[in-house]
C-alpha cells in the first residue's frame, strides 16, 4: 500500500521542543488536552526536570504510574523511585557489554526488556527478593539493536536493529526460552523505531531509508487470529500491510499508531509529521497527511485521542 496524499481534517498536532539526548535531564510536561492547537509550540508551566546524571539519556520508561523509572546509561539500566521533583537512584541492572540503546517495562507484569549495541536482548523479571533476574535473548543479528517495544499483550516484544531486520520475540514454554522471528522484506535500511498496534500482531517500524511501514508480526500459537479490519483482512507473518515514503526521505524516527490502531503516524528529520489512514486491504489509503514545520527536528511522537498528536523533537 503506497499513499497518495489529500486532505484530512480536525487533526490536531502540538509540538514540544526537548532535549533529552544531549543531558541527563528528563522533562516532564503536564497540559490539559484543551490547550492543544494545531502547530502550537507549547509553553507549559506545570514542568517537572528530573537532573540525574551528566551522561545522554539513550532511552527511557516510566512504570504505569509513574513513581518509577528506568534510565539507560551508558551499557547498564539505573531504577528510579521518582517522588515529586525528585529521583532516588534504587538499582542497577548489568548485563550488557555496550551501549544500551532501548528500554521498556510491561505495564502489567512489570518485566523490563532492554537492547544494546552488543546485538542482544534481556528481559529482566522482579524476583520475591526484590532483585532482578535476567533472561539473554539471542536476537541472532549482525549488526546492533536500536530500540524495543512490548507488545500490548506483553507475550511479545519487538526489537528494531542496523541489520535491516525487525526481531519479534515470544517465550517459549516447552524450551524455557525466548526465541526470535525476523521480519526482513522489504526492511531495506536501519530501523529505528518500532510501534505496536493495539491488537499486538501488527507492528509500525521507521527506518532511514525514509520509509514507515506495517508488518504483521502474527505468531501462531502465541497469538489470536485478529478481526479483519483498514490494514488488512489475512496477516500471516511479514504481510505487508502499508508502506510509506517521508516526502524528502528523511531518517524516520518515531512511528505511532492512533489508539483505536485505524492511522498511524510518523515523524521524520525533515521536521515533517505524516499520518496515514489505510483503507482495506488492496485499497489506497483514505489518504496520507504530511504536515511540514519550521522546527528542528522530531524524534518522537504520542497520540493522546484519535486527532491529537503530540511530536517531541530538539531546540537550538
Amino acid at each position: 500500500m503506497t499513499g497518495s496524499r489529500s486532505a484530512m481534517p480536525n487533526l490536531s498536532v502540538s509540538v514540544i521542543s526537548i532535549c533529552s539526548e544531549t543531558a541527563g535531564a528528563l522533562i516532564i510536561y503536564k497540559a490539559p488536552v484543551e490547550s492543544l492547537l494545531c502547530f502550537k509550540y507549547l509553553r507549559m508551566p506545570d514542568t517537572q526536570v528530573l537532573h540525574l546524571f551528566h551522561d545522554s539519556i539513550e532511552d527511557h520508561c516510566f512504570i504505569a504510574n509513574r513513581n518509577q523509572l528506568a534510565v539507560a546509561r551508558d551499557n547498564n539500566i539505573e531504577l528510579y523511585n521518582v517522588n515529586g521533583g525528585q529521583a532516588t537512584l534504587q538499582d542497577e541492572l548489568r548485563g550488557h557489554d555496550k551501549l544500551v540503546t532501548g528500554i521498556d517495562i510491561a505495564p502489567k507484569s512489570g518485566k523490563i526488556v532492554t537492547c544494546s549495541q552488543d546485538r542482544n536482548a534481556y528481559v529482566w523479571e522482579p524476583t520475591t527478593e526484590g532483585s532482578w533476574r535476567p533472561t539473554l535473548v539471542l536476537l541472532r543479528i549482525n549488526r546492533a539493536a536500536t530500540c524495543v517495544r512490548w507488545s500490548p499483550s506483553e507475550a511479545k516484544f519487538a526489537v528494531g536493529s542496523g541489520a535491516r531486520i525487525a526481531a519479534v520475540c515470544y517465550f517459549e514454554e516447552e524450551n524455557d526460552w525466548w526465541v526470535s522471528k525476523h521480519l526482513k522484506k522489504p526492511l531495506r535500511s536501519t530501523v529505528t523505531s518500532v510501534a505496536w498496534h493495539p491488537n499486538s500482531v501488527l507492528l509500525a517500524t521507521g527506518s532511514t531509508d525514509g520509509h514507515a511501514r506495517v508488518l504483521s508480526a502474527f505468531v501462531k500459537g502465541i497469538d489470536e487470529k485478529p478481526e479483519p479490519g483498514v490494514w488488512g483482512e489475512r496477516l500471516p507473518f511479514n504481510t505487508v500491510c502499508g508502506e510509506f515514503l517521508n516526502t524528502t526521505a528523511g531518517w524516520v524516527k518515531g512511528v505511532a499508531f492512533s489508539p483505536s490502531g485505524d492511522a498511524m503516524a510518523f515523524v521524520s528529520m525533515d521536521s515533517t509529521v505524516t499520518v496515514a489512514y489505510p483503507n482495506g486491504e488492496g485499497n489506497p489509503p483514505k489518504a496520507v497527511v504530511s504536515i511540514n514545520t519550521q522546527s528542528l527536528p522530531f524524534a518522537d511522537l504520542i497520540w493522546i485521542s484519535e486527532s491529537e498528536i503530540i511530536c517531541a523533537g530538539y531546540v537550538s
